[in-house]
Parts: C-alpha cells; structure tokens; sequence
C-alpha cells in the first residue's frame, strides 16, 4: 500500500535548486563550473541589517513572535508600501512568512478547491504551478513570446479568464526573463481584470528594486486601485537587500485573505525566525542608498552578458528592463551535433552538453515551461561572467 500522496506525482522538483546543487557537486569533485543557475545576489547582506540581528540576539528576541509577525515588522511592511508604491495597507492587512515561496503556499492554500485554475503566463518561476498543484488547484499557462518580450497582452489574458479562474499569477520585473510591465502596458491587463470581479491578482513584485534604465516600476493596485479588495500584493528582503538565506518574504492584501493565510501559517511553521524578522526592520526602515548602488553593477552586468551571447552562434537574447536575468533562445541551436555527435534536440540537451563540455551551468527553459531557452543569472562577477559567456560562445561554435 504506497504511502505517498497522489498529488506529489504531479509535483517537479525545483530546477534552479537542481542545478545549483549539481554545480556545487561538480565543483566539489574537481571540476571547473561556473554556477549561472541561482537567483541570489552576490552581494553580501549590509552591515546595518546583519547589526540590527545581533542586536536583537543580545536583547533577547529569541522567543516565538506573532504568528503574522512582530508589530514593528508589519508597520514597516505597511510604512514601505505607503512610501514606495502609494498604497495604503494597515499593519493588520501584512503578514511576514518564511521567504516568498510561503506567501504563495499560504495564500493558494487559504483559497483553492479543486478545480479552482490558476493563470500564469509562462515563461515562468518554476515553483508557481507546483505550489497551486500542492493547493488542488490547476495551473493555466499562457505562453508569451519573445515577440513580444515575453509580456502577456490583454487579448491572450481576456482569452483566458474562464468562470473557473481564482487567480492571475503575476510576477514583473520576471523571474525568469527579466521582462517588466511598464503603466501602460499593467493598465491594459487592468482593464481586463475589472471586467471579471471573480478574479484574484497575485502579484510577485520581489523584483522592484532591480528595474534599468529610466524604467518605472508600477504594481497592478498603484495603476487600478479598484483592484485593491482583490489584490495580494507579494515582496521580500531577499533580492534587494542580499537576504535570501534569512528568508523573508511579506505580502499585503484585504483583512479577511490576511486572517485565512495567518491561520495557515499558525498551523504549518507559526511565525518566521524572530531574529531574520528584526534585521528585516532595519532592511525596511534603514538606509536604502546602496540599492541604487548594486542596481547599476546589476545593469552593466545585464549588458555585458546581452552583447556577449548575441555574439554567440545561433544564440538570440533580448534585452530585458529588470531582474537579473537573461533568457535567450536556443531555436537555431535544435538539431545542431556536438563534436561527440550528440544531438541537440531540446534547450535541456543544450544545457546538459553545455555542462559537460564548458562546465558553465545554466537552467533549461522549459524548466520554466517556455523553450527552447535558456536562463542565465548574472548575480555574480564580471570576471565569472566574462569567462561563462566566452564558454559559450565556443561551445556553440563548436555545433555542426
């Protein structure tokens, strides 16, 4: 008699967590690799915040907190919100978890039954479909392309609404494509979204700081504020400020959403590390010059890596505004032979040869359910990225 759930036969295992964790095998059997595959900063957490920890070691904040958060968590959540995006949230419509990926499980868990879809444009984050599949619902995917810079237009999101639909998943600047929706752009899909009043907007704004150029960052609630009531607004310490092992992730919504996803939360993990809450204060409250800072080595990476591969053979790779991300296509690359004679049928063989022969380890797109591509993270220096994207080059050189 199996064991295991059924719902688990439906569920992938994280790819980006699958190829970081090949790359530090390889590297720790000898091998030369440069790991592209992880979403993390390079960067280190800034001083202040990682003070403002020790501090709250020393005082003893080392005991249970809020299940939703400490108090001065939530009024920084609600304080960001007013002061970055204009949006006015009480501290009793936040909720802090542990790291974004809880904010996503407390929310699909609080709200889907089955048969309940979800739609998500693709190319995706890959855990957005297995965290609704966990939920019982049903993922609903509506490839973009790059065409159109990997944005979903009003007309395919209108196609898509069904009377099943609780939720647009909506992630901008985009993990994995680094695509972001400037005003007008958000105010066409808004437009459509008030036209159907049973559907939810989630939308992961865990990139807003890392937007390029003169690019504006909007959230769907700053362009439609008649979204407000049905609109769970997601964010986190862990791109920005160079956190992402502290896991925090926040969100803010209506009161009755924010009561069902505490009542989640109370039930699965309570509430998140006391001490990672804390220095998430000081992320939110203290200085935020150094933002800008990073932002700029995240853009002249961004180019470096955009000029290089487009001079890769077979290699196209657009341009994105945010994130630190490129996702370039692989389609002139299909059917192409290794000097081993292996064929390259797929963006997973490309990256699985290109592995094996340059030791550059990058994530396959159809991991994030759009192919034939590939992701790069440029979170890492200059010098590795230089070395990663001439691997490149000669690799696709070398197809025939």
């Amino acid at each position: 008699m199996a064991i295991i759930a059924d719902k688990l036969s439906r569920v992938k295992p994280s790819a980006t967590i699958a190829v970081s964790q090949m790359a530090r095998e390889l590297k720790a059997a000898g091998r030369d690799v440069i790991g592209l595959g992880a979403g993390e900063p390079d960067f280190d957490t800034p001083d202040n915040i990682k003070q403002a920890a020790i501090d709250a070691i020393n005082r003893g904040e080392t005991k249970y907190t809020a299940v939703p958060g400490i108090p001065e968590l939530r009024e920084a959540i609600s304080a960001k919100f007013k002061r970055e995006n204009g949006l006015d949230y009480a501290p009793e419509q936040t909720i802090a978890c542990t790291g974004g990926k809880q904010v996503l499980f407390n929310a699909f868990a609080a709200t889907l039954d089955p048969g309940d879809e979800v739609l998500i444009p693709a190319p995706c984050w890959v855990s957005y479909p297995d965290i609704v599949l966990l939920n019982g619902g049903e993922p609903v995917f509506i490839n973009t392309s790059q065409e159109n810079s990997f944005k979903l237009t009003a007309e395919q999101l209108e196609a898509a609404i069904t009377p099943k639909t609780k939720w647009l998943m909506f992630n901008s600047p985009s993990n994995p494509t680094g695509a972001a929706y400037s005003r007008a752009e958000l105010k066409a899909l808004t437009d459509v979204l008030m036209k159907h009043e049973h559907v939810w907007v989630l939308t992961d704004d865990m990139y807003e700081h890392l937007c390029y150029g003169d690019f504006e960052f909007v959230t769907p609630v700053q362009v439609e504020p008649g979204l407000y009531d049905r609109t769970l607004t997601m964010n986190g310490v862990s791109k920005a400020y160079a956190m992402t092992g502290w896991r925090i992730g926040y969100a803010a919504g209506p009161l009755e959403l924010i009561k069902a996803m505490s009542l989640i939360q109370g039930q699965s993990t309570s509430g998140a590390s006391s001490i990672a809450q804390w220095a998430a204060v000081e992320a939110l409250n203290g200085p935020q010059d150094f933002i800008a800072e990073r932002r700029a080595v995240f853009e002249e990476r961004r180019d470096l890596v955009v000029s290089m591969l487009n001079q890769a053979s077979g290699i196209d790779c657009p341009s994105p505004e945010g994130a630190f991300y490129v996702y370039p296509s692989v389609a002139k690359l299909i059917g192409k032979s290794t000097p081993g004679g292996k064929v390259i049928k797929t963006d997973e063989d490309f990256v699985t040869e290109l592995l094996e022969a340059e030791g550059v380890a990058v994530v396959h797109g159809t991991a994030f359910e759009l192919g034939p591509n590939f992701r790069v993270s440029y979170a890492t220096s200059m010098e590795a990225l230089s070395e990663a994207c001439e691997r490149i080059q000669r690799f696709c050189g070398s197809l025939k």
